[in-house]
């Protein structure tokens, strides 16, 4: 008998012992998530569903309104599409630690990846930039690079860190351009990794604009016919919503 009630005793006390510690997180968890605070930079935000437009922090992706980006595309943070400019299905533009810019009459094509680091090695600006009549293939890959004017870049290509393609240059379909690697102008280049093969002729460079305009020009027209206008109404809406109390 005096066996059982030790046993007994212990049992009580292991318990008490275990509410006590729960009582104790509890208290302690309701009392750290009332210090937490939430920023007033903050955008307000609701995942449900996918969109290809997503803020981060204060930095908001800016489209034209003649552009065209697909439905599928995702666009995330400091990415500025300009004016006649398309970016196809499936790319991802993260601009969550720099800038990402698609310029005039440029095209992004099928399934690419453009991202930015937080700083080059060559000391040129860290942000990606393509600049105005630029061809990117699909299933390419842009990191930090900067693009010049009316060039190409083949499918499959990767361009790391610092990279530059100066105006008027190729580069062929699966090449990779090492970190801090300068492409010049009136050049084609191919290889992993990229190296120079010819001097383009002065027909060639003429045809480089041609291309990614008329890459643009077909699908202006079906978006006018088929798609609706492209616009953040929907963040407009959420915030209406929320001033009336109307839950999502």
């Amino acid at each position: 008998m005096a066996t059982l009630a030790r046993l007994s005793r212990k049992a009580l006390t292991s318990t008490l012992t275990s509410q006590n510690h729960q009582l104790l997180r509890r208290a302690l968890a309701t009392e750290a998530a009332a210090k937490i605070t939430e920023s007033p930079d903050r955008v307000k935000w609701d995942y449900r569903g996918q969109r290809k437009i997503i803020p981060l922090g204060q930095w908001l992706p800016k489209v034209a309104r003649d552009a065209f980006v697909a439905p599928n595309v995702l666009l995330a943070g400091q990415v500025t599409v300009y004016d006649c400019a398309s970016v196809w299905s499936g790319s991802v533009l993260r601009g969550d630690l720099n800038k990402i810019t698609v310029g005039f009459s440029s095209n992004v094509q099928e399934r690419c990846v453009i991202h930015a680091a937080w700083s080059s090695p060559t000391g040129l600006p860290a942000e990606t930039l393509v600049d105005r009549y630029v061809t990117v293939g699909a299933n390419t890959l842009l990191r930090s690079c900067t693009i010049e004017p009316e060039c190409i870049i083949g499918q499959r290509s990767i361009l790391m860190e610092g990279s530059l393609m100066e105006s008027h240059s190729i580069l062929e379909a699966g090449s990779v351009v090492p970190p801090g690697r300068r492409i010049p102008t009136g050049e084609l280049w191919a290889g992993n990794p990229a190296r120079f093969v010819r001097t383009l002729t002065h027909e060639e460079t003429l045809e480089i604009p041609k291309l990614a305009v008329a890459i643009f020009r077909p699908e202006q027209k079906s978006s006018q016919r088929v798609l609706p206008p492209y616009s953040t109404v929907y963040l407009e809406v959420e915030k209406m919503n929320k001033s009336l109390g109307i839950s999502i």
